[in-house]
């Protein structure tokens, strides 16, 4: 991820050293939780975890910013990164609730360990120079007008160096959708008084003046946010003349901008991404000299837009799903079935007739930019329309087991071709980019040996009975609240977080070695363990320190054995289990992930980095993290190894 990064942050700085960019302040990343299924913005996302979403993050804003010599402050900048949208935004439209209205209720608890860390990362370890706050209104509270959230946390607690910006017309939104102040001038002064530096819009420019004319903020006020704005122009070099002439960045230009190598990583990032999550009797990868005629049905299958999802730029060449199956067979004959992912209406006759008339048969169905994006949610989880009915049609009639391809940014209910063996093979490209088409039929032929996991659940149809309003992270059997995310989700899923098959089979142990593995607790010693109730005490992270949070951290390795038929990545996830799911804990919550090109036949040592204070605490009800005293479970797939802490 930060390679890729990398590239758009150096194509960025050369399109403005050429004067084809205005400025070089990107508004990415986007790393809001994945938290419902239906959010329309969740393609945006790095998905569900907030482990996985934060060290995104932090990759994301350093190939952003660009290299920091020894990690200096206020250091020049490639380009200057924004994590939005803080917090707790992850809602558009939904059952007559929009974005600008609505007031999410937030838990101390999730806000500390679900929706805030990928921001905390964002800014303490990637040193994010902007971060955007978000429509919401959090708990009676618009995002924009928090000064806990603005300067407490962001500035205070986090140290951000750099400027707070509005979601476009946030502040304006404040006023005529919120009501939070009577004024116009109101609504501006507590805005900026909060710590905001940036209106995306003109509202400040046509309140702002009267706001102090009428005493309800000062210069002061203005010149802060000046500051902080100025500072980051400083830092690109705004004020320096020809941006040619920047020593560190000045060199870029036309010939870094599509480069091979550039393209060779959009292919490497569409192969990775992809989630081979079916493989009936190993259908795949198939032999492309036995494959000697192909039918290539649906809308997907040939729409270079789809590929990009939303928030795209021009890209530099596009290659279609049918494009790269072109590349690998001779005859192939093609068929939209439906217009759109709509699919209001199927030529399902027409494609049934085309699959019984091929050797092979390959589906590209899913969702478009129709069905999810900004500001639009979905409502229900299956495929639109009459897909689902065209592919099993298209199924019943074909010599063999199909291939189905979905391509879609948020999960789908496909428990019909799950279930169904004339559907032999499903995997899930999202959407890939550029070099979407060939990733897919790179795999789908072998080039490449799948490795992509789900970053997010997959949940049944069941779930949209679940207010996409209510906030809750944790389940509450009580009242049949199924919870969300892998971390608390009790129900049915259709494929679980972290789910992803390859065409090698793998093994994992956890190595022990010939010392037990565990923190240096006699570290603790000094410390009194708080008591919960009668069966639960435990250490306070703030009390333990940094000093003692570095000292407990402790190496754990696992080995990882390719036994074939291919060469492949893999992709080792470690989680943490507690003794039980009680008091907030989570089921189970990721620690640490690792990938490892493996030969077939070989195997390898994939090493983490365990620390105590991250990954054995948890989340109190006040938001204050806490390590219980007792045991903990480190596990990778089914392998556990349980690991005391105690004084």
């Amino acid at each position: 991820m930060h390679g890729i990064v990398q590239a758009i942050g150096r194509e960025a700085r050369a399109l403005y050293n050429l004067g084809q960019a205005e400025g070089l302040t990107i508004w990415s990343p986007n790393v809001n939780i994945f938290r419902d299924p239906r959010w329309g913005r969740g393609q945006e996302t790095p998905g569900e975890d907030p482990a996985v979403a934060s060290k995104y993050a932090v990759a994301f804003v350093r190939g952003i910013q660009g290299s920091n010599p020894a990690g200096a402050a206020a250091a020049p900048l490639q380009a200057s990164a924004c994590c939005k949208h803080a917090t707790a935004y992850d809602l558009e439209d939904w059952n007559g609730v929009a974005r600008y209205n609505f007031d999410a209720r937030v838990t101390l608890q999730d806000l500390a360990d679900t929706f805030n860390p990928p921001f905390q990362s964002c800014v303490v370890d990637g040193k994010a120079s902007c971060v955007m706050c978000a429509y919401t209104v959090i708990n009676g509270v618009p995002a924009c007008a928090s000064s806990d959230l603005l300067t407490k946390t962001f500035r205070g607690a986090w140290g951000l160096d750099g400027y707070v910006s509005s979601d476009c017309d946030a502040v304006a939104i404040m006023r005529d959708a919120q009501r939070y102040e009577p004024t116009p001038e109101d609504t501006v002064a507590v805005a900026l008084k909060a710590g905001l530096d940036l209106n995306c819009g003109t509202y400040t420019q046509q309140h702002g003046m009267a706001a102090i004319q009428q005493g309800k903020m000062t210069e002061k006020d203005v010149d802060k946010a000046l500051t902080n704005l100025f500072a980051v122009r400083m830092r690109l070099g705004h004020f320096d003349g020809d941006p040619r002439g920047n020593a560190l960045y000045g060199r870029l230009g036309a010939a870094d901008v599509c480069t091979a190598d550039h393209k060779n990583l959009a292919l490497e990032a569409a192969q990775d991404g992809i989630v081979l999550l079916k493989n009936d009797a190993g259908i795949l990868p198939l032999d492309r000299s036995a494959v000697g005629s192909a039918a290539v049905i649906g809308h997907n299958a040939n729409d270079p837009l789809v590929l990009s999802g939303n928030y795209f730029g021009p890209a530099c060449e596009t290659t279609t799903p049918l494009e790269g199956l072109q590349s690998y067979v001779r005859n192939v004959r093609f068929l939209a079935g439906c217009s759109s992912a709509a699919c209001g209406y199927a030529a399902t006759g027409q494609a049934a007739a085309l699959a019984s008339s091929a050797e092979y048969v390959f589906l590209f169905m899913g969702l478009s930019q129709d069905q999810e994006k900004e500001g639009l949610d979905r409502t229900s989880l299956l495929l639109p329309g009459k897909q689902q009915s065209l592919v099993t049609a298209v199924a019943s009639a074909a010599k063999r087991p199909v291939v189905l391809v979905l391509l879609t940014g948020g999960p789908v209910d496909i428990t019909f071709a799950q279930s169904n063996p004339k559907i032999g093979a499903i995997l899930w490209a999202g959407y890939p980019g550029q070099a979407g088409g060939l990733a897919i039929a790179r795999v789908l032929f072998g080039d490449h040996n799948p490795s992509g996991r789900l970053p997010v659940t997959w949940y049944t149809e069941d779930f949209t009975k679940v207010p996409m309003t209510d906030m809750r992270m944790r389940a509450d059997p009580a009242t049949g609240y199924p919870g969300r995310t892998y971390r608390f989700y009790r129900g049915k899923t259709i494929y679980k977080f972290g789910y992803g098959l390859s065409y090698s089979k793998f093994s994992r142990q956890l190595v022990t070695g010939d010392k037990n593995l565990a923190p240096n607790t006699s570290l603790l010693a000094h410390l009194s363990a708080k008591t919960q109730h009668a069966a639960t005490s435990y250490y306070h992270v703030d009390d333990i320190g940094t000093v003692g949070c570095e000292q407990l951290k402790f190496p754990a390795e696992v080995e990882v054995l390719n036994h074939g038929p291919m060469d492949g990545k893999h992709s080792v996830l470690m989680f943490l289990r507690w003794p039980n799911a009680t008091d907030g804990r989570p089921v189970r919550q990721l620690i640490g992930f690792r990938s490892q090109h493996i030969k077939a036949g070989e195997k390898a040592n994939v090493r983490f980095h365990v620390s105590p204070c991250e990954h054995f605490s948890r989340t109190r009800a006040d938001g204050k993290k806490v390590i219980d005293r007792g045991s903990h479970f480190l596990m990778v797939g089914k392998e556990e190894l349980e690991i005391s802490f105690e004084a």
